[in-house]
Protein backbone atom coordinates (compact mmCIF):
# COMPACT_ATOMS: atom_id res chain seq x y z
CA UNK A 1 0.00 0.00 0.00
CA UNK A 2 1.16 3.54 -0.83
CA UNK A 3 -0.36 6.79 0.42
CA UNK A 4 0.21 10.44 -0.50
CA UNK A 5 -0.42 13.27 1.96
CA UNK A 6 -1.36 16.10 -0.39
CA UNK A 7 -1.16 18.97 2.11
CA UNK A 8 1.39 19.46 4.91
CA UNK A 9 3.11 22.35 6.70
CA UNK A 10 6.29 20.75 8.04
CA UNK A 11 8.21 24.02 8.23
CA UNK A 12 6.27 25.08 11.34
CA UNK A 13 8.30 25.37 14.55
CA UNK A 14 6.34 22.59 16.27
CA UNK A 15 8.02 20.02 13.99
CA UNK A 16 11.63 21.15 14.14
CA UNK A 17 12.86 19.25 17.24
CA UNK A 18 12.07 15.78 15.86
CA UNK A 19 11.54 16.09 12.12
CA UNK A 20 13.69 13.07 11.29
CA UNK A 21 11.59 10.89 13.60
CA UNK A 22 8.41 12.28 12.03
CA UNK A 23 9.79 11.34 8.61
CA UNK A 24 10.55 7.84 9.79
CA UNK A 25 6.97 7.44 11.01
CA UNK A 26 5.47 8.56 7.69
CA UNK A 27 7.76 6.10 5.91
CA UNK A 28 6.77 3.33 8.33
CA UNK A 29 3.12 4.00 7.47
CA UNK A 30 3.62 3.90 3.68
CA UNK A 31 3.37 7.62 2.95
CA UNK A 32 5.58 7.73 -0.14
CA UNK A 33 4.99 11.29 -1.32
CA UNK A 34 4.00 14.55 0.39
CA UNK A 35 3.01 17.93 -1.00
CA UNK A 36 4.10 20.84 1.19
CA UNK A 37 1.89 23.89 0.93
CA UNK A 38 3.02 27.48 1.38
CA UNK A 39 1.48 30.32 3.37
CA UNK A 40 3.61 33.39 2.68
CA UNK A 41 6.84 34.51 0.95
CA UNK A 42 9.17 34.20 3.95
CA UNK A 43 8.59 30.42 3.79
CA UNK A 44 9.76 29.90 0.21
CA UNK A 45 13.42 29.11 0.86
CA UNK A 46 12.72 27.11 4.02
CA UNK A 47 10.24 24.86 2.22
CA UNK A 48 12.62 24.43 -0.69
CA UNK A 49 15.30 23.36 1.77
CA UNK A 50 12.96 20.76 3.29
CA UNK A 51 12.23 19.37 -0.19
CA UNK A 52 15.97 18.90 -0.67
CA UNK A 53 16.30 17.24 2.73
CA UNK A 54 13.47 14.74 2.13
CA UNK A 55 13.39 13.23 -1.34
CA UNK A 56 9.69 12.31 -1.09
CA UNK A 57 8.65 15.89 -0.29
CA UNK A 58 7.40 18.14 -3.10
CA UNK A 59 6.00 21.63 -2.65
CA UNK A 60 3.85 24.53 -3.76
CA UNK A 61 4.59 28.24 -3.77
CA UNK A 62 1.96 30.89 -3.16
CA UNK A 63 0.36 33.25 -0.68
CA UNK A 64 -2.50 32.25 1.63
CA UNK A 65 -5.60 34.49 1.51
CA UNK A 66 -5.07 35.50 5.14
CA UNK A 67 -1.56 36.69 4.24
CA UNK A 68 -2.33 38.78 1.15
CA UNK A 69 -0.92 41.82 2.94
CA UNK A 70 2.46 40.22 2.20
CA UNK A 71 1.75 39.98 -1.52
CA UNK A 72 4.22 42.01 -3.56
CA UNK A 73 5.58 42.16 -7.09
CA UNK A 74 8.77 40.62 -5.68
CA UNK A 75 6.80 37.69 -4.23
CA UNK A 76 5.08 37.11 -7.57
CA UNK A 77 8.43 37.13 -9.36
CA UNK A 78 9.90 34.70 -6.85
CA UNK A 79 6.96 32.32 -7.27
CA UNK A 80 7.44 32.34 -11.04
CA UNK A 81 11.18 31.85 -10.73
CA UNK A 82 10.95 28.91 -8.34
CA UNK A 83 8.13 27.26 -10.26
CA UNK A 84 10.13 27.35 -13.49
CA UNK A 85 13.54 26.43 -12.06
CA UNK A 86 12.83 23.79 -9.38
CA UNK A 87 11.29 20.48 -10.45
CA UNK A 88 10.14 19.92 -6.87
CA UNK A 89 7.53 22.69 -7.30
CA UNK A 90 4.34 20.89 -8.31
CA UNK A 91 1.62 23.48 -7.60
CA UNK A 92 0.76 27.11 -6.96
CA UNK A 93 -0.65 27.79 -3.50
CA UNK A 94 -2.08 27.66 -1.19
CA UNK A 95 -4.25 30.46 -2.47
CA UNK A 96 -7.94 31.23 -2.37
CA UNK A 97 -10.48 33.11 -0.28
CA UNK A 98 -11.14 33.22 3.47
CA UNK A 99 -14.08 35.40 4.44
CA UNK A 100 -14.38 33.77 7.88
CA UNK A 101 -11.33 35.40 9.43
CA UNK A 102 -10.83 38.47 7.24
CA UNK A 103 -12.92 41.07 5.42
CA UNK A 104 -10.38 42.32 2.85
CA UNK A 105 -12.41 40.55 0.19
CA UNK A 106 -11.41 42.64 -2.81
CA UNK A 107 -7.69 42.26 -2.10
CA UNK A 108 -8.04 38.51 -1.62
CA UNK A 109 -9.90 38.20 -4.92
CA UNK A 110 -7.24 40.19 -6.79
CA UNK A 111 -4.38 38.11 -5.43
CA UNK A 112 -6.26 34.87 -6.06
CA UNK A 113 -6.89 35.90 -9.68
CA UNK A 114 -3.15 36.48 -10.15
CA UNK A 115 -2.42 33.03 -8.74
CA UNK A 116 -4.87 31.52 -11.24
CA UNK A 117 -3.14 33.34 -14.09
CA UNK A 118 0.27 32.11 -12.98
CA UNK A 119 -0.93 28.53 -12.57
CA UNK A 120 -2.43 28.51 -16.04
CA UNK A 121 0.64 30.08 -17.63
CA UNK A 122 2.99 27.69 -15.83
CA UNK A 123 0.70 24.69 -16.41
CA UNK A 124 0.56 23.88 -12.71
CA UNK A 125 -2.43 23.05 -10.50
CA UNK A 126 -3.65 25.43 -7.81
CA UNK A 127 -4.13 24.42 -4.18
CA UNK A 128 -7.25 26.30 -3.08
CA UNK A 129 -8.23 27.34 0.43
CA UNK A 130 -11.90 28.30 0.59
CA UNK A 131 -13.65 29.19 3.85
CA UNK A 132 -17.06 30.85 3.99
CA UNK A 133 -16.47 32.01 0.42
CA UNK A 134 -17.77 29.26 -1.87
CA UNK A 135 -20.27 31.43 -3.74
CA UNK A 136 -17.68 34.08 -4.61
CA UNK A 137 -15.11 31.38 -5.38
CA UNK A 138 -17.38 29.69 -7.90
CA UNK A 139 -18.22 33.03 -9.53
CA UNK A 140 -14.53 33.92 -9.85
CA UNK A 141 -13.58 30.54 -11.26
CA UNK A 142 -16.43 30.62 -13.77
CA UNK A 143 -15.40 34.13 -14.83
CA UNK A 144 -11.77 33.02 -15.20
CA UNK A 145 -12.85 30.06 -17.32
CA UNK A 146 -14.88 32.33 -19.59
CA UNK A 147 -12.00 34.78 -20.04
CA UNK A 148 -8.94 32.51 -20.04
CA UNK A 149 -9.99 28.87 -20.01
CA UNK A 150 -9.92 26.27 -17.22
CA UNK A 151 -7.36 25.81 -14.46
CA UNK A 152 -6.77 22.49 -12.74
CA UNK A 153 -6.43 22.18 -9.00
CA UNK A 154 -7.73 20.92 -5.67
CA UNK A 155 -10.15 22.21 -3.06
CA UNK A 156 -8.00 21.41 -0.05
CA UNK A 157 -9.23 20.50 3.44
CA UNK A 158 -12.73 20.58 2.03
CA UNK A 159 -15.58 21.14 4.48
CA UNK A 160 -18.28 22.74 2.34
CA UNK A 161 -21.76 21.51 1.60
CA UNK A 162 -22.49 18.69 -0.85
CA UNK A 163 -24.06 21.26 -3.18
CA UNK A 164 -20.86 23.32 -3.14
CA UNK A 165 -18.85 20.16 -3.66
CA UNK A 166 -20.81 19.45 -6.84
CA UNK A 167 -20.14 22.98 -8.11
CA UNK A 168 -16.37 22.57 -7.78
CA UNK A 169 -16.50 19.12 -9.30
CA UNK A 170 -18.36 20.61 -12.27
CA UNK A 171 -15.45 23.04 -12.69
CA UNK A 172 -13.06 20.09 -12.91
CA UNK A 173 -11.46 20.34 -9.48
CA UNK A 174 -10.23 17.57 -7.24
CA UNK A 175 -11.51 17.50 -3.65
CA UNK A 176 -9.23 16.67 -0.73
CA UNK A 177 -10.41 15.53 2.68
CA UNK A 178 -8.56 16.15 5.94
CA UNK A 179 -9.02 15.02 9.54
CA UNK A 180 -12.37 16.83 9.58
CA UNK A 181 -13.87 13.84 7.78
CA UNK A 182 -13.20 11.73 10.90
CA UNK A 183 -15.21 14.05 13.17
CA UNK A 184 -18.52 12.57 14.26
CA UNK A 185 -20.58 15.70 13.66
CA UNK A 186 -19.13 16.51 10.22
CA UNK A 187 -22.15 15.08 8.43
CA UNK A 188 -21.93 17.34 5.37
CA UNK A 189 -18.28 16.41 4.89
CA UNK A 190 -19.21 12.73 5.18
CA UNK A 191 -21.80 13.18 2.45
CA UNK A 192 -19.30 14.96 0.21
CA UNK A 193 -16.75 12.19 0.77
CA UNK A 194 -19.30 9.70 -0.55
CA UNK A 195 -20.23 11.65 -3.67
CA UNK A 196 -16.82 12.72 -5.07
CA UNK A 197 -15.99 10.55 -8.10
CA UNK A 198 -13.19 8.02 -7.76
CA UNK A 199 -10.92 9.93 -10.12
CA UNK A 200 -11.20 13.22 -8.20
CA UNK A 201 -10.70 12.36 -4.53
CA UNK A 202 -7.59 13.06 -2.43
CA UNK A 203 -6.55 12.81 1.23
CA UNK A 204 -4.39 15.07 3.38
CA UNK A 205 -3.51 15.92 6.97
CA UNK A 206 -3.07 19.73 6.75
CA UNK A 207 -0.66 19.07 9.62
CA UNK A 208 0.02 20.33 12.23
CA UNK A 209 -3.69 21.22 12.23
CA UNK A 210 -6.84 19.10 12.42
CA UNK A 211 -5.54 15.85 13.91
CA UNK A 212 -7.98 13.08 12.99
CA UNK A 213 -9.79 10.70 15.30
CA UNK A 214 -8.37 8.67 17.09
CA UNK A 215 -5.47 11.06 17.83
CA UNK A 216 -7.56 14.22 17.92
CA UNK A 217 -6.71 16.34 20.95
CA UNK A 218 -3.88 14.07 22.04
CA UNK A 219 -0.98 15.42 20.02
CA UNK A 220 -0.07 17.59 17.05
CA UNK A 221 -1.04 16.25 13.68
CA UNK A 222 1.63 14.76 11.39
CA UNK A 223 1.78 13.03 7.97
CA UNK A 224 1.65 9.49 9.37
CA UNK A 225 -1.92 10.24 10.47
CA UNK A 226 -3.17 10.51 6.89
CA UNK A 227 -3.88 6.78 7.20
CA UNK A 228 -6.74 7.57 9.60
CA UNK A 229 -8.22 10.02 7.09
CA UNK A 230 -7.92 7.44 4.33
CA UNK A 231 -9.52 4.73 6.48
CA UNK A 232 -12.51 6.94 7.30
CA UNK A 233 -13.02 7.93 3.67
CA UNK A 234 -12.77 4.26 2.68
CA UNK A 235 -15.38 3.32 5.30
CA UNK A 236 -17.73 6.06 4.11
CA UNK A 237 -17.40 4.87 0.52
CA UNK A 238 -17.68 1.18 1.37
CA UNK A 239 -14.28 0.18 0.00
CA UNK A 240 -11.12 -1.22 1.54
CA UNK A 241 -8.30 0.99 2.77
CA UNK A 242 -6.05 -0.54 0.13
CA UNK A 243 -8.46 0.39 -2.66
CA UNK A 244 -8.90 3.93 -1.36
CA UNK A 245 -5.13 4.33 -0.99
CA UNK A 246 -4.53 3.15 -4.55
CA UNK A 247 -7.21 5.51 -5.89
CA UNK A 248 -6.08 8.63 -4.04
CA UNK A 249 -2.42 7.95 -4.75
CA UNK A 250 -3.11 7.60 -8.47
CA UNK A 251 -5.14 10.81 -8.40
CA UNK A 252 -2.40 12.74 -6.58
CA UNK A 253 0.19 11.53 -9.08
CA UNK A 254 -2.01 12.67 -11.96
CA UNK A 255 -2.80 16.10 -10.52
CA UNK A 256 0.70 16.96 -9.27
CA UNK A 257 2.64 15.01 -11.94
CA UNK A 258 4.36 12.84 -9.34
CA UNK A 259 6.09 9.54 -9.95
CA UNK A 260 6.09 6.79 -7.36
CA UNK A 261 9.08 4.93 -5.92
CA UNK A 262 9.52 1.38 -7.11
CA UNK A 263 8.13 -1.03 -4.53
CA UNK A 264 10.48 -3.79 -3.47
Amino acid sequence: MQLIDTHVHLNFDVFQPDLDQIAQRWRDHHIVRLVHSCVEPSEFEQIQSLSQRFSELYYAVGVHPLDVDKWTAEAEAQIRSMATSDSKVVAIGETGLDFFKANNCDHQEQVFWTHLQMAQQLQLPVIIHCREAATTMVELLEKFWEMHGPVKGVMHCWSGTPEETQQFLALGFYVSFSGIVTFKNATQVHESARLVPCDRILVETDCPFLAPVPVRGKRRNEPANVRYVAQQVADLRGVSLEELAATTTQNACRLFQLSLPVQS
